[in-house]
C-alpha cells in the first residue's frame, strides 16, 4: 500500500538576490495519433497526449546558495491506452500510461561543486541512467530504458510516469571518466496518484551505479539491484506463495558520432530472469540530423530492439496454452521536422515481430503521427 502524501517543509530563506534570470521554465505539449494493423489486430486511431510543465530555480542567483538548483516537473497525461489494442509486451508509444492524471513527476534539489553533484527528491532514474541521447527521437517504449529493468519493482522503478524519492551522486574520476550512484525507493509513486509518495521505504530500495567514459565514443557500464528480495514469477513454496529471490541486473551502453550529422547507439542488458519476464534485451539505432539538406531541423532515426523472455516466463506462457516465442522484437523508422517555431511533426512507422511474445500472432504494423507543441521558448524570469 502506498503511503500518504509527505508533509511539506518550509525553510527560512535569505532575502532574494536582485536577479532577473533566477527561474527558467518551459511548457511542452505532445499529442500522438497511433493505430495498429495485422490479421489479428485492426484499430481505429487512438489519441494520447502528454503535457510537461518544468521550472528550474538557480538558488545561487535567487538566494545566494552557491551551487544549488531546484527542479520541478509537472506531468499530465490523458487519452487512450494504445497497447490495450496492440497487445505488445514492451509498448509502442513512450507517452502511454496506465492511469491518466496530473502528477508531480519530479521535484528535486541539487548541490553541485567542481567534480561532482548530489541530487535528492523525486527523481527520474532514466534521465541519467541507462540512457542514450541518440535514442531520444524514437517513440517505442523499449528505447527509453531496458525492458528487463523497466519491468521490475512493486510499482515499476522510478521512471516515467511515476518516480520515487531518491538520492543521486555524480562524481568525476579525472580524465574522461565518471561514476554515478543512486539509491531510490523501490516503490514508485508521486503526488497525484493513489497513495501519493511512499516515504516509508517498506519495500526497500533500488540501488544503481553506472560508470561512464566519455570520448569520441561514450561507453557506459551499469549494475542495479533491490535491497529487498522480490517475488519469483514462477516458483512457489509448499503454501503456494511465491519464493523470494534476489533481483539484479547489468547493462552496457555505447554511443558515438559515426560521421557528420550522424550518430549511433547500442546497448544490452541482462537480469536475474527470476523476478522479471525478461532475461535481457538489446536496443540499437541511428540518428541523422539535418537529414534533408533543405530542412535544417529535419531528423531521421531508425532503431531495433528485442526483449528476450526468461525461461520461467516462457514456462508460464506454455502452461497457459501460448505458443511462446523466445523474444519480442521491434523495428522503428521515424522522421521529425520543425514546421513552425512552435510546432514539430513526426510521422512514425513500427513493425513488431511475435507481438506479446506469441508465435501464433501475425507481425504487427504500427502507424503514428506525433505533434510537439512548444508555445513558449524557455523563459527566464
Amino acid at each position: 500500500m502506498l503511503a500518504s502524501a509527505p508533509a511539506i517543509l518550509f525553510f527560512a530563506a535569505p532575502t532574494p538576490a536582485a536577479a532577473d534570470d533566477a527561474v527558467a521554465w518551459s511548457v511542452a505539449y505532445t499529442a500522438d495519433v497511433f493505430a495498429g494493423a495485422s490479421d489479428d489486430v485492426s484499430t481505429h486511431g487512438r489519441y494520447l497526449d502528454n503535457l510537461d510543465l518544468m521550472a528550474d530555480v538557480d538558488l545561487a542567483r535567487a538566494f545566494g546558495w552557491q551551487g544549488m538548483t531546484l527542479h520541478a516537473h509537472v506531468l499530465n497525461n490523458s487519452g487512450a491506452a494504445l497497447n490495450d489494442d496492440l497487445g505488445t509486451l514492451q509498448g509502442a508509444d513512450n507517452i502511454e500510461v496506465s492511469r491518466q492524471r496530473l502528477r508531480l513527476f519530479e521535484f528535486w534539489a541539487e548541490k553541485a561543486w567542481e567534480g561532482g553533484s548530489v541530487r535528492a527528491g523525486l527523481y527520474d532514474l532514466n534521465s541519467e541512467f541507462y540512457a542514450n541521447e541518440s535514442a531520444g527521437l524514437l517513440i517505442a517504449s523499449a528505447f527509453g530504458i531496458g525492458s528487463e529493468l523497466a519491468a521490475t519493482g512493486p510499482n515499476g522503478p522510478s521512471i516515467f510516469p511515476s518516480t520515487a524519492l531518491a538520492v543521486r551522486g555524480h562524481f568525476d574520476l579525472g580524465g574522461q571518466s565518471s561514476v554515478s550512484v543512486a539509491v531510490l525507493n523501490a516503490h514508485a509513486g508521486v503526488i497525484g496518484e493513489p497513495g501519493s509518495v511512499d516515504i516509508e521505504f517498506d519495500d526497500g530500495a533500488l540501488i544503481i551505479g553506472e560508470y561512464n567514459w566519455t570520448g569520441h565514443t561514450h561507453f557506459g557500464l551499469g549494475a542495479w539491484g533491490y535491497t529487498d528480495q522480490q517475488d519469483d514469477i514462477r516458483d512457489t513454496d509448499t503454501f503456494g506463495d511465491p519464493i523470494s529471490r534476489n533481483a539484479y541486473g547489468f547493462y552496457a551502453t555505447a554511443e558515438r558520432e559515426l560521421w557528420t550529422n550522424t550518430s549511433g547507439f547500442a546497448r544490452v542488458g541482462v537480469s536475474d530472469g527470476d523476478t522479471t519476464p525478461y532475461a535481457g534485451g538489446w536496443q540499437a539505432g541511428l540518428l541523422f540530423d539535418e537529414a534533408i539538406a533543405a530542412r535544417p531541423s529535419s531528423q531521421i532515426s531508425i532503431g531495433a530492439y528485442q526483449g528476450a523472455l526468461g525461461d520461467k516466463y516462457r514456462a508460464n506462457e506454455v502452461g497457459a496454452g501460448v505458443n511462446v516465442a523466445r523474444a519480442e522484437t521491434g523495428l522503428e523508422f521515424t522522421y521529425s521536422d520543425q514546421i513552425t517555431p512552435w510546432l514539430r511533426v513526426q510521422p512514425d512507422l513500427q513493425l513488431v515481430l511475435d507481438p506479446g511474445g506469441d508465435r501464433d500472432r501475425d507481425n504487427l504494423w504500427v502507424f503514428g503521427l506525433r505533434f510537439e507543441v512548444t508555445p513558449f521558448a524557455e523563459r527566464e524570469a
